[in-house]
């Protein structure tokens, strides 16, 4: 219904979303239970890779062969990836700066830092929504179809759909609320956010899942599933409350496999692309004959009434409880608030 797995390579697409999926999960716990861990994913390992990038982007430019061909030059140049695998690295950085309580992790305006991290994440990303629309409307005017060729050489459809799931963000960050109520975990392994439950997390995953079929529609059987359902799978299990920073440590492993591997995911026999390849294939060099946004349209619109839906609850509950829900928690009622707060330090914030 979403993405095209069968023939003779489901078994191996199959078997490269558990991959993926387990590889984050056990990557994502190594890098929260020790400082050690999270120094060597979240500060040695993105400085040797900028070190890398820049080699590439300094060879391509002087003309060398070996960078004009490097995958990550060809295959991930687009400042969407390289804004997004920053960002998320500068936000596990800061959330091991409050868990640990270094610097001015130990002050109490640095609390609001993680919504400030995610609402800049979430705007980058409908910022590329809002470009596919904008492209797509573009070639509309100009060829008479929707298709428009990224810098990475990806086909994108742009539409409606696109600025429904922007709105859909906008309103998404709105959902964030208990800015201020940050905690750190008895054992120091975690992060937490006991106000973002459930409810918050169902809002982030249907929207965050729509951007990714809309803009990364050849990685999102990755990075649009295996991706997400890493650190919500860890909060349902056993680690309430740390679901945001799960999900930011488990983004920015992702974007440093991706951008020094993209073809695990672009071709071969984990490749997989979704039902908006009406053709079966896409390739960079023919433009698409079809297109099938059904499942665009229909999961654009699943956002933005899942978002409206969580942001009238919050309304709501603000005004039973008179509280501004941004500057304190309103679901403290909810099982998974419940859950977190008990492994919150002392019941003492961050």
């Amino acid at each position: 219904m979403l993405f095209q797995i069968y023939g003779e390579n489901a078994g191996y697409q199959l078997l490269g979303w558990l991959m993926v999926f387990t590889c984050l999960v056990l990557a994502n716990e190594f890098a929260r239970r020790s400082k050690k861990g999270g120094i060597l994913m979240f500060v040695a390992l993105p400085a040797v890779l900028t070190i890398y990038f820049i080699a590439i982007y300094v060879g391509a430019a002087a003309g060398a062969q070996w960078a004009l061909t490097n995958p990550t030059y060809t295959h991930m140049n687009s400042w969407f990836h390289y804004a997004k695998l920053y960002a998320a690295t500068a936000g596990c950085i800061g959330f091991m700066m409050l868990k640990y309580k270094w610097s001015v992790g130990k002050t109490d305006w640095f609390k609001v830092f993680p919504f400030l991290i995610v609402a800049i994440n979430i705007l980058i990303a409908v910022g590329s929504d809002f470009e596919s629309g904008v492209r797509g409307a573009m070639a509309m005017a100009e060829t008479g179809t929707r298709w428009w060729l990224s810098s990475e050489n990806v086909w994108l459809y742009g539409g409606w759909w696109n600025w429904v799931n922007g709105i859909a963000g906008i309103l998404n960050i709105l959902c964030m609320t208990g800015w201020w109520g940050i905690y750190s975990s008895k054992k120091h392994d975690d992060m937490l956010w006991p106000d973002m439950t459930w409810c918050y997390i169902l809002a982030y995953d249907v929207w965050n899942f729509e951007y990714t079929y809309n803009n990364l529609p050849t990685h999102s059987w990755y990075c649009g599933v295996a991706l997400l359902l890493a650190p919500t799978f860890a909060n349902a299990l056993w680690n309430k409350g740390g679901w945001i920073q799960n999900r930011a440590n488990t983004l920015a492993l992702w974007c440093m496999f991706a951008q020094v591997f993209p073809l695990f995911q672009d071709t071969g026999k984990f490749a997989v692309i979704p039902v908006l390849y009406a053709d079966g294939v896409m390739n960079p060099a023919v433009r698409p004959a079809a297109a099938d946004p059904t499942m665009q349209g229909v999961v654009a619109i699943l956002a933005l009434v899942v978002n409206v839906c969580v942001l009238a609850v919050i309304a709501k509950r603000s005004i039973e409880q008179k509280k501004n829900p941004y500057k304190n928690e309103i679901f403290t009622d909810q099982h998974d608030y419940k859950l977190a707060m008990a492994r919150a330090e002392q019941n003492a914030k961050a």
